[in-house]
């Protein structure tokens, strides 16, 4: 079954979560010996068939540098990397000239705050961009680290000032002193759409509107919402927005940054070389309009061609579809995990503005143990301080463990995950 063909299901208000894991081979596996319960893809996704045939057919059919040679495999080469830019851009209601495509979504945020950086020494144009003494930078308590050391080194670079936004004691966005932290100073805000750890979705409209009122620009992360919610950049409000492909069923090696077109183009670049230049001499260089100014180097187009099948696939699906699916998984998970003795979720226990990400302690068990246990038990989950030690420290937690939800998750793998934590218990007592 292909994933045309799920469409029929959601057309009928159904989600074939039986028929959508029988596109992904991986799951029909073992782990220590038990059924591979993979509750682990806000790590990384596995990737369904339909994927992995639209890369390997890239290779056998059409493989050539892409932007590069003018015989016909190059020529095939160039139209299917610029054909998955497109079918990337319609997944986020964007233009195909506003989508860069980087190796990540870290690469994405660190283009941005390296261009700032850049900016100094660049023309009248990048005037937008330029960050020093005086200015402030502004983050959130409950940024990955992707979405946070980058903007510590822009300002430890340019003189700018780092501030940021607090959290609640239920791991919302404190946003009650914003009109004191977004201010005439602050140039840039960089704000995650989706709480790596909490699952909360942070009022990104709002940040932006409270943004562009002071002339700052804003930098969302989107590594958590884009691959499982309806996201549309049209509506949301940011500037520039950063997600990666392994997490939403596609390859690893590729992501995306989003950008304004006028942003774009007045941007200058961050990693230079081949494709991206318009003249070279010895004296110096100018460089090609966006999204080629940001592609240095011969473009990962298998990669992007297996994205682009995975926009496929979830549009198939329908991302409203694929969201709800989850918001009923994370909350059989809050529940189930909520009501276990000893156990506290950090976080709000409310699906209302929350992805599917659960994260948890067990009292008297430290997370690497009780993911050991799980792991025994065929469960896949992340332990640790999952990239964002600034979150675990203002929520009380030194470290937690970590289930993550798909399209392929069933309420069965939730139950899984409970009875897991209780054996954990057992084995600790």
């Amino acid at each position: 079954m292909t994933a045309t063909d799920h469409v029929a299901g959601q057309a009928a208000g159904t989600f074939d979560v039986a028929a959508i894991r029988a596109d992904f081979p991986i799951l029909a596996r073992t782990a220590r010996g038990k059924p591979l319960v993979y509750l682990d893809s806000g790590a990384t996704s596995h990737k369904p068939l339909q994927v992995l045939d639209a890369e390997r057919e890239f290779y056998i059919r059409h493989n050539a540098a892409a932007h590069r040679g003018a015989h016909l495999l190059g020529e095939e080469a160039t139209d299917a990397y610029e054909g998955a830019r497109a079918r990337v851009a319609a997944f986020i209601g964007a233009e195909p000239g506003e989508i860069v495509f980087t190796k990540s979504a870290t690469e994405a945020i660190n283009l941005v705050a390296y261009a700032m950086s850049n900016a100094a020494t660049a023309g009248p144009e990048a005037e937008r961009f330029r960050v020093g003494p005086g200015d402030e930078v502004l983050v959130t308590e409950m940024e990955h680290h992707a979405n946070l050391v980058p903007w510590q080194q822009l300002c430890q670079r340019t003189g700018a000032t780092l501030r940021w936004f607090g959290v609640t004691a239920d791991g919302r966005l404190d946003l009650s002193n914003a009109a004191e932290l977004i201010n005439d100073r602050t140039r840039v805000v960089a704000v995650t759409h989706q709480s790596n750890v909490t699952g909360t979705v942070p009022p990104v409209g709002e940040i932006s509107a409270l943004a562009h009122a002071r002339g700052a620009l804003v930098v969302a992360d989107g590594a958590q919402s884009v691959p499982h919610r309806p996201v549309d950049v049209a509506t949301l409000g940011p500037d520039f927005l950063a997600f990666s492909s392994h997490k939403m069923l596609g390859p690893s090696g590729i992501g995306v940054l989003w950008g304004r077109r006028a942003l774009l183009a007045a941007m200058p670049p961050f990693v230079t070389g081949g494709s991206m230049i318009e003249m070279v001499r010895m004296e110096g260089s100018t460089f090609l309009p966006p999204p080629e100014r940001f592609e240095a180097g011969v473009p990962a187009a298998a990669q992007a061609v297996g994205l682009a099948a995975a926009c496929e696939y979830l549009d198939a699906l329908g991302m409203p579809a694929v969201a709800a699916h989850e918001e009923e998984l994370t909350a059989l998970a809050l529940g189930a995990l909520s009501g276990i003795p000893g156990v506290r979720v950090l976080g709000t226990l409310s699906t209302q503005d929350r992805g599917g990400a659960v994260s948890f302690t067990v009292d008297g068990i430290h997370p690497h143990d009780v993911g050991q246990v799980l792991d025994d038990q065929g469960i896949a989950v992340r332990t640790g301080h999952h990239c964002a030690w600034p979150l675990h420290r203002a929520l009380g937690a030194q470290s937690s463990t970590r289930a993550t939800f798909y399209v392929y998750n069933t309420p069965d793998e939730v139950d899984a995950l409970a009875d897991g934590v209780r054996q954990a218990q057992k084995f600790f007592a």
